[in-house]
């Protein structure tokens, strides 16, 4: 993977760069920043930056043997950590992680989910991964050059193998260089935290957005801008609004639904919407709650008449014509608290049914 297939993010690579060039080289790095920044495509550009024979200043030369095993992401030296289901370590699913890697850095834990066929599991980093790492990290180089291990979201390490980690980290084998890829550093244990240099990775500009969508798309000026404004920084937000995704399709119709029960008081109704989102699964009933956050929020803010502050597709913003009076400063932090207690307790396996049929029967009250 090459620096300049990443989305914008200039100032970024040319600090790694930079760098690499004085051998100011981190043992460990945290790339920290919201989803859809690039943070996985960078620390990928950046191992195979490090790892190449013949650097052409500002990006890897792509033809020497390191590059090209990172192009197939076959490299001896190079390990990949990432959650993953049923107490397995992450090589069980590396034909998959490299399938989805290879066809677009710019993908969500969900888009991952979907990938191993998880359902209703939900991913973690478990404990024997730590041990795995140690034992190859305790080989020699097989290249002679740096051993990199990218960790892609750590906050879901569980904390026996976070402990671990630490140790390694503390006490790196040489020439050991460890990417941590995290979009929620608050979870992680502030211990690793402290012994990681911190790189912060911004949201993207709507230009950066833009100028991509038509350079690889061949969309229209017009609908590029639009869809960078609707993506807020997020990347694959954007791509997802070009490739029509049905889980989004599938959220928007469940909240739609859930507002209209909630206002006509259809309590029957309510009960079949809490079991069908029940059938979901713990990771997709976290990503719609998130999703119903992100409506109520644009509806809010849709009463102030400033369109440059909403980012909603057209059918969202549709909807939102009719239903944004019903959210206004009576109810908002009520909606969002009900909202944000409903993904705790979905985040410690409460009984699904009863989180979101409760939540169902907040909203009656909440919207009247």
């Amino acid at each position: 993977m090459f620096f300049k297939d990443i989305v914008g993010q200039e100032q970024i690579k040319a600090k790694l760069i930079q760098e690499v060039a004085e051998n100011r080289i981190p043992h460990a790095q945290l790339f920290y920043g919201k989803e859809g920044t690039g943070k996985l495509a960078l620390a990928i550009a950046y191992a195979q930056y490090l790892c190449c024979s013949n650097k052409q200043g500002n990006d890897s030369c792509g033809v020497c043997p390191s590059c090209v095993k990172f192009s197939k992401l076959a490299h001896p030296d190079l390990h990949f950590i990432y959650p993953v289901i049923k107490n397995n370590l992450s090589e069980a699913y590396l034909p998959e992680w490299r399938k989805i890697v290879l066809n677009n850095p710019y993908f969500s834990i969900d888009h991952w989910l979907q990938e191993i066929n998880a359902e209703n599991s939900q991913a973690t980093i478990y404990s024997k991964e730590s041990d795995d790492i140690s034992q190859k990290l305790s080989l020699k180089s097989s290249e002679g050059s740096y051993k990199i291990t990218i960790i892609w979201l750590p906050e879901r390490m569980q904390i026996p193998c976070a402990n671990k980690l630490l140790k390694l980290l503390e006490e790196p084998p040489q020439q050991t260089v460890f990417l941590l890829v995290t979009e929620n550093a608050d979870m992680l244990l502030p211990t690793i935290i402290s012994r990681t240099q911190r790189v912060n990775i911004p949201k993207l500009s709507e230009q950066e957005i833009a100028l991509n969508l038509q350079q690889q798309y061949s969309l229209s000026p017009a609908d590029s801008q639009n869809i960078a404004h609707i993506a807020d920084g997020n990347y694959i937000k954007a791509l997802e609004a070009i490739h029509l995704d049905e889980e989004n399709r599938q959220f928007f119709d469940l909240f739609v639904t859930l507002m209209r029960l909630s206002y006509l008081r259809k309590i029957k109704e309510m009960k079949l919407w809490s079991e069908q989102v029940a059938a979901l699964g713990r990771e997709r009933q976290k990503k719609l709650l998130a999703y119903c956050q992100h409506m109520i929020r644009e509806n809010f803010i849709y009463n102030f008449h400033t369109p440059e502050m909403n980012y909603m597709t057209r059918e969202e913003e549709q909807f939102s014509t009719r239903f944004s009076p019903f959210v206004n400063e009576k109810n908002i932090m009520g909606i969002m608290h009900e909202l944000s207690e409903a993904e705790i307790h979905i985040e410690q396996n409460v009984n699904s049914k009863i989180v979101f049929f409760d939540f169902a029967l907040k909203m009656i009250m909440l919207l009247k």
